[in-house]
């Protein structure tokens, strides 16, 4: 018999948006034993709220996400506000017995994540934060590559993630649009919002980080408050690149930058072998490149995946091979796996515990950009 699951949302922005329709679409594809309802929408501008929910289907709104947690109707909290708000509200919804769900990423800062996983863990709720590019077909096919032995020994990974909408001095800081900006909201820049991504895929696909050094640099160094008006140093990273060392051997690089003219989201990642290379670009997220060392010579190249059978992951739940899917449907993929632990007790990673991981790596970004030195991980220090 399938259950329902009321979903809580808080926030109404773009993450809102990926969220609401992968849980509205879910259960059109995947059998999961859980129909989820779009239950309410809580935020503090009651307007804009409002018209959020009646686009997407939610049956009620309310201004404030405390009366939303009280609520006994609510099974579980969607969280897709700024950063600086995450902790508050996963600690408060836990605590209530609720099940929770994280905007990336999970905290602005490890001590910050740290009562976030004791809340969920001791509450004992169904706990995942949204690190969608998991789930992206194409590379959950890379996963199974790996895990499958096909690269034998691993000696590099490499990763980047560039944007360039923040290159014009005259771009604001703070405020419901460009709080990623701001420090204070935000925790870091592209570390806590990119390079974030870029780590949680390299440590699911290829295992944990021992040690990094960090370049990080903000070329604007004042902006104006978009509240305010007035003029404020800028505390946020605009640009890293990292060079790390991993627990089996292997070299990284990982690069993020707003101030890539030309790339608007530009996520790539490549894989170095003994046997073979793998390579994926969001640009072109249903296609994976590989290349095998073991074909013979006259043959060997570079192959063109293209990701669309039914053997490979999720596909089988959509269309017909040849016909592609997009960004959107990795949410729903996320929501599928969460929806799928609940139904077999296996819970779906990236769980918060999981996630706290990614967030220590920014710190120790943030903080080797700082000194220009080493940071040791496997020592479970950042200075």
């Amino acid at each position: 018999m399938t259950k329902t699951l009321n979903v809580g949302m808080v926030g109404y922005g773009f993450m809102a948006r990926a969220h609401s329709n992968a849980w509205s679409k879910v259960s059109h594809f995947f059998d999961t034993g859980y129909r989820p309802v779009l239950k309410a929408v809580a935020a503090r501008n009651t307007e804009k709220a409002t018209a959020f929910a009646q686009q997407w289907g939610y049956e009620s709104v309310e201004s404030d996400w405390r009366r939303l947690i009280e609520r006994a109707d609510i099974d579980a909290i969607d969280i897709c506000t700024p950063n600086d708000s995450h902790a508050e509200i996963a600690i408060a919804a836990a605590k209530a017995g609720k099940m929770v769900l994280c905007e990336k990423p999970l905290a602005r800062t490890e001590a910050e994540g740290k009562p976030m996983v004791e809340a969920v863990e001791a509450a004992g709720v169904p706990n995942m934060v949204w690190y969608n590019y998991r789930r992206v077909p194409a590379v959950m096919l890379v996963k199974r590559m790996i895990d499958q032995g096909l690269l034998g020994h691993i000696y590099h990974y490499r990763a980047k993630f560039l944007q360039d909408w923040t290159i014009s001095p005259d771009v604001p800081q703070g405020g419901a649009a460009t709080w990623r900006l701001d420090v204070d909201s935000a925790g870091s820049g592209v570390t806590g919002d990119l390079l974030a991504h870029c780590l949680d895929t390299a440590i699911w696909l290829n295992g944990g980080i021992d040690s990094l050094t960090a370049m990080t640099e903000t070329f604007v160094k004042q902006r104006k408050d978009a509240v305010t008006g007035a003029m404020r140093d800028v505390g946020i990273d605009d640009a890293a690149a990292v060079m790390t060392r991993f627990a089996n051997g292997s070299l990284g690089t990982f690069e993020s930058t707003r101030y890539a003219r030309g790339h608007k989201a530009a996520y790539t990642l490549e894989i170095n072998g003994e046997n073979g290379s793998l390579a994926w670009d969001l640009h072109d997220l249903n296609r994976v490149a590989w290349f095998d060392h073991r074909t013979p010579g006259a043959l060997r190249g570079w192959t063109s995946i293209l990701v669309t059978d039914g053997e490979h992951p999720y596909l089988g739940k959509w269309w017909v091979p040849g016909l592609i899917i997009g960004y959107e449907h990795s949410f729903v993929h996320q929501v599928a796996d969460f929806l799928e632990g609940l139904s077999n007790g296996k819970p779906a990673a990236p769980t918060f515990r999981d996630a706290l991981e990614t967030t220590r790596i920014c710190d120790a970004i943030i903080a080797s950009g700082r000194s220009g030195q080493w940071v040791d991980l496997a020592a479970g220090m950042t200075p």
